[in-house]
């Protein structure tokens, strides 16, 4: 490795050099869980030593290279015989009783520690973060119909959560009014607006800032939708198409499924971005008319390929939707749109 903290690949990629994160806690079993959900995370930028006591970290080899000391509240002292760029405790009482430290609560799930210790990693470090090349193109899959309340975002979410069974996943949603603060809750004002601003303020590290503000329903990763969805206005399309190309050049996801909505700069630049759109229909005469004038606004600014590329979905109907966003993968339409999965699919393998 170079000592300037980079090391080449074998094609001339670049990679970080991992330092050492020591994590030292006398519950074995949950010290060994925790380990191997933040390895399984591919760009975590700590190698993990694992230690079950203090002494047994100080009579360590390795002692000395440790960047990060992650300890349990049970077993912390302020004077350790360890050397460490910095300690987080993982705090078991509730209390914050060293209010020098870092604290990350230990009874949390894993997925939350993990986002917790990349903001740490974010603040104490200016991480040069490389191009990562995926190896498989990010597929982006549009929703959008001009015909209002016709099941949109449960219909998005639906083939969102039956697409995470298989494949990573992420669902961005740009309404102005999502009305999902409890469906889909964001964390102290992070949602869609907060990863515009990392993209533009802070490019360099913008996969983990990305990681940082991805939540989960199920198996499907989201980013919170914008509670003020009026600031949406005013992101160009060539933002959103920056968006949509760093998050796929992050290597991070197979499909992104946007929820799309016409109160946005570009749409129909980001439907021809699509590789699939999906606009759910009605038979009403009104709901004819939109459908009509939309088509022909498509052919007037020759966007014929978005319409050549969208598919009409004709909801039947349905006893009742589910209640919760993780039970999406069950009942009429869940089946419904499997069965539009497994047709796509397919057709991509044929």
């Amino acid at each position: 490795m170079c000592k300037n903290g980079y090391g080449p690949g074998e094609k001339g990629e670049v990679f970080l050099e991992h330092k050492i994160l020591a994590l030292c806690d006398p519950e074995a079993d949950y010290a060994g869980q925790l380990s191997a959900y933040l390895q399984s995370y591919r760009e975590f930028p700590w190698e993990i030593e694992v230690y079950t006591g203090i002494s047994q970290l100080a009579e360590s080899e390795r002692q000395r290279e440790i960047d990060l000391l992650l300890v349990a509240e049970s077993v912390y002292a302020p004077e350790l015989p360890v050397e460490a760029g910095s300690t987080v405790l993982l705090n078991e009482s509730g209390l914050v009783r060293w209010s020098a430290l870092k604290n990350v609560d230990k009874y949390q799930p894993a997925e939350n520690v993990l986002r917790e210790l990349l903001e740490i990693y974010m603040e104490r470090e200016e991480v040069f973060y490389p191009r990562l090349s995926s190896g498989q193109k990010t597929r982006i899959v549009g929703m959008y119909s001009p015909v209002r309340r016709c099941l949109q975002t449960s219909f998005a979410l639906t083939y969102g959560q039956l697409l995470a069974e298989r494949h990573r996943t992420l669902y961005l949603n740009f309404e102005h009014y999502a009305g999902m603060p409890e469906l889909l809750p964001g964390e102290g004002g992070r949602d869609l607006t907060t990863l515009l601003y990392y993209m533009k303020a802070d490019q360099s590290k913008f996969v983990l800032r990305l990681k940082v503000l991805v939540q989960k329903k199920g198996r499907l990763d989201y980013i919170a939708p914008a509670y003020m969805g009026q600031n949406l206005v005013y992101i160009t399309v060539q933002e959103w198409q920056q968006l949509l190309w760093r998050i796929g050049e992050s290597g991070e996801y197979d499909y992104i499924i946007l929820d799309l909505s016409e109160n946005m700069q570009g749409l129909l630049e980001i439907l021809r971005r699509c590789s699939r759109v999906y606009m759910l229909v009605k038979e009403d005469p009104v709901a004819r008319c939109k459908i009509d004038q939309y088509e022909q606004i498509l052919s007037l600014y020759e966007y014929e390929d978005v319409k050549e590329k969208t598919k009409k979905c004709h909801l039947p109907l349905f006893r009742r939707l589910p209640d919760r966003i993780e039970q999406y993968t069950r009942g009429d339409l869940a089946e419904y749109v499997r069965e539009l999965i497994e047709e796509e699919e397919a057709g991509e393998d044929g």
